[in-house]
Order: structure tokens, then C-alpha cells, then sequence
């Protein structure tokens, strides 16, 4: 049972791979959305994007989803909204804070954002990751802190015999939250994964069975919200979750390529030079490759050889050149760039690449 507030916090346990298990331990960096600086999810009760970045996250910084629920996300949304977790926000609105009206029926649990393409977390799927809680107990609310700002959360949830067959929609949610509070105390250094608001919340009582914790975060300085689902289940569980590693639905795609990031030489003041090496681990030849990786909170790519660059936001993006797209079996190539940053080049936390 979960008699105290710290209870759920101190007893999660997640079916993660050896990978995952490390996950906690990496260094984040801010992706930024377009118009957006603040960023967070919930991360107990997890929200679907974190638990689909968890579930999805690879020892070479690959996101390749096991959750059927997280792949199908995937299937409509893209990888951008698994590396965007924590940026589920809509400025859309005059004011912050927008609920009834402002998020459309259907798109709760996408935000309807306007920063990135979350739809695929609408979706309707008994497979979400799910936390595992007791209905009337007290739990510490952990709630990702990517970037800080001022503002207020509440938590709502949805009502008794709400219908898990369609899209979530306003009809399905109590009325008011269970849970607000203001300005909450936080830990932890900014764009980390060990950077939280938490407080103590009291869940609702008398709730049996599955259900969906809603998040919205408002800003106070600007008209920001961030809204999330968190699926949990409640039957007696102190903040286990299920469904993190769990494989079905269609096999993911083999990896057609893997990227391994470098600093090559000593940094200089305001800058350094890196290397990022490819490798077609595969029996057979590919033919045109790409790589992705998430900047640091303020680092810029200046230029890119052996490949042509684009980026968008904090996320830098290499395509192959002409004379290196090609790799055999086994086969490696290189491309080398200089960026701008201001303190310590460190790996970035996530790296994909694919081909073609």
C-alpha cells in the first residue's frame, strides 16, 4: 500500500534492458522547439513520451520502441517526438493554461501541439506503459524540469467508466483537479534527467482499475502549457511500472547503420572539434546514410565536412556526401564538424542513425 508520500518514488521498478538501466545516469540536452524555452513531463507517474523514450532508448543512443503502443506512436510521429519527450507544449492560446476549448477532444494527450507532431500518443492502445498505484494514497509527483520556469501544474484524472475504447476526451475527465500546487520546490541541474518539481499529492480514492492522469504545466511568465498522459492502473501497486522493454506488435526494423560520437583534440575557449564515425554493422551494403544527434543547451554547429549538415533547433542532422554514402558490410566511414559552446563539450544523450 502507499501510506506514504514517498512511497511510489522509492519503490519504482521498471522492466528496462542493461541500456535502459544506465538511462538515468546520461547527461540530457535541451531540445528546443520552435518559439519554445521551457520544457517537462511527467516522470511519476511517467508520462507516454518519457516511458516510450525509456522503453525505446539503446545502448547507442538509438531509439528503437519495444512497446507496441510506443512503435505505433512512433509509426505516426517520427523519432522527433521520442527526442522531444519533454516538449509536448502549445503557445497557442492567449493565456496559459488552456483546458476545455482550447485542446480539442481526441488530442489531449498530443496537446494538439505546435511544436512537434505528438499525435501518434493519442492513440488508443491497452499497451501503454503503466504505473501501478493505490487509489487514496499519498505519492511524491515527480515532474521533468528540462528548463525552469515559473507556474502552476494540476492533475487531473479520468472518471469512473470512462470509455478507453476511443481517443481521450474532455467528457472522460473529472471536472477538477486532484492535485495543484504552484511554484514547487526542485532538484537537480536543468536538461538532466535528474532535474524534477516534485510535491506530495493524495491520489483520488475509490478508483479501481485503469485509468489516465492528465498534466498541465501553465507558465506564468507566458502563455506556455505542457500537458501529458500518464496511464496508470490502480490495483494495490506502489508505483511499479509495466510495460517498459516489452516486445510486440511489429519487430523493430534491424539497425541499418550505428553513429559513434567523438571530441577530437582538446576543446579551445568557446568551441571545440568533433568526430562522429558510422558503421554498417549488416551482411549487406547500404547505400546513403543519416545521422542525428541533440545539441547542448547553446551549442551551434559552425561547419561539417565529409557530409552536408541541417539543423533545426538543437537537433543537428549530417547526411552522407556523394563519395561516402556507400558501405559495405562492416565498412565504416567519418565525418568531422566545429561547434560553438561555452562550456565543456560532453556526448550527446541521444544519437541515431539510419539509411537510407
Amino acid at each position: 500500500m502507499c501510506g506514504k508520500a514517498s512511497d511510489v518514488r522509492g519503490n519504482i521498478r521498471r522492466k528496462l534492458t542493461g541500456a535502459l538501466l544506465a538511462l538515468a545516469g546520461l547527461i540530457g540536452t535541451v531540445m528546443a522547439a520552435p518559439g519554445a524555452s521551457a520544457h517537462g513531463a511527467m516522470m511519476i507517474p511517467g508520462s507516454r513520451t518519457f516511458f516510450c523514450y525509456e522503453d525505446g532508448l539503446t545502448s547507442t543512443g538509438q531509439i528503437v520502441p519495444q512497446n507496441p503502443a510506443c512503435q505505433a506512436a512512433v509509426a505516426q510521429s517520427g523519432t522527433n517526438s521520442l527526442y522531444n519527450w519533454f516538449a509536448v507544449g502549445n503557445r497557442a492560446g492567449a493565456t496559459s493554461g488552456g483546458t476545455v476549448g482550447f485542446i480539442p477532444d481526441g488530442k489531449l494527450c498530443s496537446g494538439n501541439s505546435n511544436y512537434y507532431d505528438f499525435s501518434g500518443f493519442d492513440q488508443v492502445s491497452a499497451d501503454w506503459p503503466v504505473t501501478h498505484l493505490t487509489a487514496g494514497a499519498n505519492v511524491t509527483v515527480n515532474y521533468n524540469r528540462w528548463a525552469a520556469h515559473p507556474g502552476t501544474f494540476r492533475l487531473f484524472i479520468t472518471k469512473d467508466g470512462w470509455d478507453q475504447t476511443k481517443p481521450l476526451t474532455w467528457a472522460d475527465m473529472e471536472a477538477a483537479p486532484f492535485s495543484t500546487v504552484t511554484d514547487p520546490p526542485n532538484t537537480g541541474s536543468v536538461a538532466t534527467l535528474g532535474s524534477y518539481y516534485h510535491w506530495d499529492a493524495t491520489l483520488p480514492a475509490n478508483k479501481t482499475g485503469r485509468h489516465v492522469i492528465y498534466s498541465v504545466w501553465a507558465r506564468s511568465d507566458s502563455s506556455e502549457t505542457f500537458y501529458g498522459c500518464s496511464d496508470v492502473v490502480f490495483d494495490g501497486g506502489n508505483g511499479q511500472v509495466t510495460g517498459i522493454g516489452v516486445t510486440g506488435g511489429t519487430p523493430p526494423p534491424p539497425t541499418p547503420c550505428q553513429a559513434t560520437y567523438s571530441v577530437a583534440g582538446s576543446p579551445w575557449s568557446g568551441g571545440f572539434q568533433g568526430q562522429i564515425t558510422v558503421k554498417n554493422p549488416n551482411t549487406t551494403a547500404i547505400n546513403k546514410w543519416t545521422v542525428s544527434w541533440v545539441l547542448a543547451n547553446g551549442e551551434t554547429v559552425t561547419s561539417v565536412w565529409n557530409g552536408t549538415l541541417t539543423q533545426s533547433g538543437s537537433l543537428a542532422t549530417v547526411k552522407s556526401a556523394d563519395w561516402n554514402s556507400q558501405l559495405a558490410a562492416g565498412a565504416s566511414t567519418s565525418f568531422g564538424f566545429v561547434a560553438n559552446q561555452t562550456t565543456a563539450p560532453s556526448p550527446p544523450e541521444s544519437i541515431s542513425c539510419t539509411s537510407p
